[in-house]
């Protein structure tokens, strides 16, 4: 599998995790708050912040109703249309917020969801694409965005994997390879446990021969660090500066506090991980010396003797002939006197 690189990290097996800190709409429309959201993620570790850009006459029809989760959260009955309206942002000001991620050393991100916000974060120099779960299957867009030739990372939410097969070779064959990051995703507001289906990476992983990752929307910092500690190269998790502000996303959404404790959780995860090879770790050398055992003399063993099982045994320190060596041992002679309850040595064995 060939690593895929955005911006300045290279995104796969052997590489660190990449945090995305999915900032979504919880600006509000307001992009004092944005700002504070790309400082608020910068400042907690996080590797990048994802926006995301519509029109939203060219999203929802006037009349779609809102999901359950956003009627939940917004605590208002009414229509995608009207809600989405008020949390639009304008190419300029996403071009001012990428601008800011410079600045602040933070990679931008954004989720198209129709072909003008596709042009428009293109032409800005956008560092890669995200693909929202809403529209995997929608053909169109997919050719639309892959001819761009960035990277994709590819939600998969409500798919099955025929449905994220389609997504995936239609990419390919619009002309985008090496650059698909797939992402583990269960599409509700919050996520039950339940049904996060973490293995479902490695069947991605397996079927797809692309990095993958997962789309987090479990309560709190949830199942981030799980999915890293089975193979995850990339997490996704939703954040905002207040859970109690209005809108769709926040009460399904993590504080800057809490996205610092993901990412350091995630780093803790990536070091225990290791390199898998199975070898004596430096802190433990001094303890296999004293707690590991040694063959010891059972009696005192005078030269000539013959060794046998009855007057040696094994104990404590290590820091002797080894018990592996225990069937090489008995039957051969003592070179020299052995007392009682020390150590064997090489040199106590007559081994001619």
């Amino acid at each position: 599998m060939e690593s895929v690189q955005i911006g300045n990290f290279q995104i796969g097996p052997g590489h660190p995790c990449f945090i995305i800190a999915e900032a979504g709409v919880n600006h509000n429309g307001d992009m004092n708050v944005a700002m504070q959201l790309i400082d608020a993620a910068q400042q907690a570790g996080a590797d990048a912040i994802k926006f995301q850009s519509f029109i939203t006459e060219d999203l929802v029809t006037a009349n779609t109703i809102k999901a359950k989760y956003q009627e939940n959260n917004t605590k208002i009955v009414g229509t995608q249309y009207d809600m989405l309206k008020g949390l639009e942002l304008t190419p300029a000001q996403h071009g001012e917020l990428k601008a800011y991620c410079q600045k602040k050393r933070i990679s931008y991100l954004c989720t198209p969801y129709e072909h003008k916000s596709v042009d428009a974060i293109d032409k800005i120099g956008v560092t890669a694409f995200k693909i929202a779960s809403t529209d995997t299957t929608n053909i169109p867009l997919l050719m639309h965005i892959a001819r761009k030739k960035r990277p994709v990372i590819l939600s998969t939410g409500m798919c099955s994997l025929g449905e994220v097969e389609l997504a995936v070779n239609t990419l390919k064959k619009s002309g985008l390879r090496n650059k698909i990051v797939i992402l583990q995703c269960t599409s509700e507001y919050p996520a039950p446990m339940a049904e996060i289906n973490l293995r479902a990476m490695k069947t991605m992983e397996q079927a797809f021969n692309c990095p993958v990752g997962f789309s987090d929307h479990t309560p709190g910092i949830g199942a981030s660090p799980w999915a890293v500690a089975i193979g995850a190269c990339v997490v996704e998790k939703h954040f905002t500066l207040d859970c109690t502000m209005p809108g769709p996303d926040h009460l399904a959404s993590i504080e800057p506090q809490e996205l610092a404790l993901l990412v350091s959780t995630v780093r803790d995860v990536e070091m225990t991980l290791g390199d898998g090879i199975k070898r004596p770790m430096a802190s433990e050398i001094d303890n296999k010396e004293k707690m590991q055992k040694s063959l010891v003399a059972r009696t005192n063993i005078g030269v000539g003797q013959k060794i046998t099982e009855q007057n040696i045994t094994c104990k404590r320190p290590g820091s002797g002939l080894t018990p592996v060596w225990f069937s090489r041992v008995v039957g051969k002679i003592a070179s020299k006197d052995i007392d009682k309850d020390s150590l064997l040595t090489i040199n106590d064995i007559d081994w001619t």
